[in-house]
């Protein structure tokens, strides 16, 4: 079975770094055992467009990235008053759109959603499938990349995403403060910086 020898693949790697699968000509029929056999073990990111699979095993560099940044996000929502909604790494999937993904964190913004409005990915090695166009499939309003320590926006527009200087969804969100917080190696000091940071602003 396809899911099995890829499973079996992965769990003989080193997880101390970021490990990624692709395939393509995969039926989504087996796209979709493969996330049911996988079920609630976790430790994985699964991709499907158009019949190419791609499995990424994060590292943890990678897990640390995208837990600051939610952990920032969260803190932030919370200072500001905003609703919001964490469906962290939920499987988002349109058959009749041929296209499936579990982004590193995702949210609802005021109201509760079937799909996210905010994604965020972080990138620690390229390549892979095209991110952007499963997100534009599954109309998601906002896409936030995290590479090489800088954010990289896109928003949703016409169809088509379109590269933002800020998001359109936290307009008052000073990304460079941000960005410089989750450069912080300790996940308790780039909480109690970024909450200073913000203070004035919201005041």
């Amino acid at each position: 079975m396809l899911a099995t020898q890829i499973l079996q693949d992965l769990e003989t790697e080193n997880r101390d770094r970021e490990q990624r699968y692709m395939t393509s000509e995969v039926s989504w029929n087996a796209y979709e055992t493969l996330l049911a056999k996988i079920g609630d073990r976790g430790g994985y990111r699964i991709a499907y467009l158009d019949g190419t699979l791609e499995i990424m095993s994060p590292s943890r560099r990678h897990e640390g990235e995208k837990k600051r940044i939610a952990t920032l996000l969260e803190a932030y929502f919370e200072k500001t008053d905003t609703e919001y909604f964490p469906l962290g790494s939920t499987t988002f999937r349109q058959p009749e759109r041929s296209s499936g993904v579990e982004p590193d964190e995702s949210y609802c913004i005021d109201t509760e959603k079937e799909f996210p409005d905010l994604v965020v990915e972080v990138i620690v090695t390229s390549g892979g499938t095209n991110k952007l166009e499963i997100y534009r499939r599954l109309q998601v309003t906002e896409v936030w990349f995290w590479q090489n320590d800088r954010f990289s926006l896109f928003r949703l527009q016409d169809e088509e995403y379109e590269p933002i200087s800020r998001s359109q969804l936290l307009p008052n969100l000073d990304l460079d403060t941000l960005a410089k917080c989750v450069g912080y190696t300790s996940q308790l000091e780039a909480v109690k910086v970024f909450r200073r940071a913000i203070a004035p602003r919201i005041g």
